[in-house]
C-alpha cells in the first residue's frame, strides 16, 4: 500500500479531501505520501479555520513573504523580527485553490497588522497559483486587475462570494478578470448596495448555481429588481438556487430548468412568490423554515416525477394541509430516495402509504413533534419499509422501551438489512447511558450497522 505510485495516491487522497484527519495521518507514512497529501490539505485551509488556528495560519502565510516585503512592512511600523518566520519546507501558497480575502482581512485585523493586508494579497497573486474559489469582503476596494499576474491567477475562477456593497474600484477588477463563474454567492446588504453588481452577474458565461443571501429585508425594491432581472438572463443555465428571504419580484418562476431549490427564509414571510411556481425538472427541494404548506404542495405538484430528495424542516402545527402534503409527496414523487419531514399523529397513517408508494426510498428523517406516537411510527416502519430503506434519523426523546421494541421488530422482519441510525434529542442533550448501552447491544447483534448521536438538526452525512 505504501508503494502505490503518485497518480494512484492522488486519486485516492482526492476522494478524502473532506476527511482532514485521515489525510493528516497519511502525512506520516513516508515522503511520497506526504508530498501527495499536502497539496490536497492546503487547497482550502480556510475551511477548518477557527480562532485558535488563525494565528498559526497567518504565521505560515507571513513566512512566505519575500525579504523585500518583510522589510517594507517593518519600515511602515510593524515591529517583528524577520528571522522569526522560518521559511517552510513546502510552498503552501501555490497549493491554495481558495483565496479568502475576507478571512485574511479578519486575521490581520485580529493581529493588529492590517498594514500587511496588501502585501499578502500580492503574495497570493503570482504566476504559480490558479484559484478556483474567491471570497470577497465587504466594501472591497482593491483593484485586483492592476496586478500583472491577476488574469492568470483568476482565469479558472468558478466560485465567487461577494457582498453587494462592494466599491466600484474592487468591482471593476472582478468584472474584468472573472467571466467564467459557475457558482455565485451574493450577499445583499440593507444599505450601500452597488448597482454595478448587475454587470458582474451579466458578464458570466455559464452561471450554474446561485445562493441569494439577504441579511435583512429591505425596502430597496429597485435594487432587488435590478439584481433579479440580471439573474433572469441566466435562466437557461441556472440549475441550483438557494434564497434566504422574500425576493422583490416573481423571478423564481423564470428558472424552469432548476434541479435544486433551497428556501431558507425567516419567519413571518408570506412568500407569495411561490404561488403557481412550476419547476418540472426539480430533483431536490429543501425548506428550512415554516412556509405555508399549500405553496410547497404546489411546487411538488408542478414537478414531473424527478424529485429524489425532499427535506422540509418544519410544518405549521395546525396547518390542516399537512396530511395533503404527505399525500402529494407519495403520489407525485415515485423516484424519491430521501425524505426529511415532520410527522404528527394526525398524518401518521399517511406514512405507511408513503412507504408503499415510494419504493426507491433509502433514507428517512422523521421529525416527531411533542406527543408524537413513536410506538406506532416504529411499527409502521418495520411493517412497510421498502427493501432499500435502512437509513433512519429521528429527533427522538422517549422511553428506552420504545427503541427496544423497534430494534426487536426490525431483527425479526428485516434481518438482512442492518440499519444506519442517527438520533437527536429534542433538547439537544447527548444520548443517555441507558440508550447508549442499548444501541451497543444491537450493534453487536448486527441489527445496527452504524450509529451516531447528533445535537443539532442536521441532514444525514449520506446525502
Amino acid at each position: 500500500m505504501s508503494k502505490l505510485n503518485r497518480d494512484v495516491l492522488y486519486l485516492i487522497f482526492k476522494e478524502l479531501h473532506n476527511d482532514k484527519y485521515t489525510l493528516h495521518s497519511c502525512l506520516l507514512v513516508n515522503k511520497t505520501w506526504c508530498e501527495v497529501a499536502i497539496p490536497i490539505l492546503w487547497r482550502n485551509p480556510w475551511k477548518y479555520l477557527n480562532y485558535s488556528k488563525g494565528k498559526f495560519l497567518l504565521d505560515v502565510i507571513i513566512s512566505h513573504l519575500s525579504d523585500e516585503s518583510m522589510k517594507n512592512i517593518k519600515s511602515q511600523g510593524i515591529d517583528f523580527t524577520i528571522n522569526s518566520y522560518k521559511k517552510p519546507s513546502f510552498n503552501y501558497i501555490n497549493f491554495f485553490k481558495h483565496l479568502n480575502l475576507n478571512a485574511i482581512k479578519e486575521l490581520v485585523k485580529r493581529s493588529e497588522m492590517l498594514i500587511i493586508y496588501n502585501e499578502i494579497i500580492r503574495l497570493f497573486i503570482n504566476v504559480n497559483t490558479k484559484f478556483t474559489h474567491l471570497y470577497i469582503p465587504q466594501k472591497f476596494d482593491y483593484q485586483l486587475h492592476l496586478i500583472p499576474e491577476a488574469k492568470h491567477c483568476f482565469s479558472n475562477i468558478e466560485f465567487i462570494r461577494c457582498y453587494t456593497n462592494i466599491n466600484d474600484s474592487g468591482l471593476a477588477g472582478l468584472i474584468e478578470i472573472c467571466k467564467s463563474v459557475k457558482e455565485l454567492e451574493l450577499i445583499i446588504n440593507k444599505n450601500d448596495n452597488n448597482y454595478g453588481v448587475t454587470r458582474l452577474i451579466e458578464t458570466q458565461k455559464s452561471l450554474f448555481n446561485v445562493h441569494y443571501i439577504i441579511f435583512r429585508s429591505t425596502d430597496n425594491v429597485s435594487f432587488h429588481t435590478a439584481l433579479e432581472t440580471s439573474l433572469i438572463k441566466h435562466a437557461n443555465t441556472i440549475q441550483h438556487f438557494k434564497i434566504t428571504n422574500q425576493p422583490g419580484t416573481y423571478f423564481l418562476s423564470c428558472f424552469i430548468n432548476l434541479k435544486s431549490l433551497e428556501l431558507d427564509g425567516y419567519f413571518g414571510v408570506t412568500w407569495y412568490c411561490l404561488k403557481n411556481l412550476s419547476l418540472p425538472f426539480l430533483q431536490i427541494l429543501k425548506v428550512n423554515n415554516d412556509y405555508p404548506v399549500i405553496f410547497l404542495e404546489g411546487i411538488i405538484e408542478s414537478t414531473s416525477g424527478y424529485l429524489s430528495e425532499i427535506a422540509i424542516n418544519r410544518i405549521s402545527y395546525d396547518d390542516p394541509n399537512s396530511k395533503i402534503l404527505v399525500q402529494t409527496i407519495y403520489t407525485k414523487c415515485p423516484k424519491l430516495k430521501y425524505l426529511k419531514l415532520e410527522f404528527k399523529n394526525n398524518n401518521i397513517l399517511e406514512l405507511e402509504k408513503l412507504l408503499i408508494n415510494c419504493q426507491y426510498l433509502d433514507g428517512l428523517f422523521i421529525i416527531g413533534i411533542f406527543g408524537f406516537d413513536w410506538y406506532r411510527c416504529f411499527e409502521i416502519l418495520t411493517r412497510s419499509s421498502p427493501i432499500n430503506l435502512f437509513k433512519f434519523k429521528f429527533n427522538y426523546s422517549t422511553h428506552i422501551g420504545c427503541l427496544k421494541l423497534f430494534f426487536d421488530d426490525w431483527k425479526v422482519k428485516c434481518p438482512d438489512r442492518p440499519m444506519k441510525l442517527q438520533l437527536i434529542d429534542e433538547k439537544r442533550r447527548p444520548i443517555s447511558e441507558e440508550n447508549k448501552n442499548l444501541i451497543e447491544t444491537y450493534k453487536a447483534e448486527g441489527i445496527i450497522k452504524k450509529f451516531s448521536n447528533h445535537l443539532y438538526n442536521e441532514d444525514f452525512e449520506w446525502l
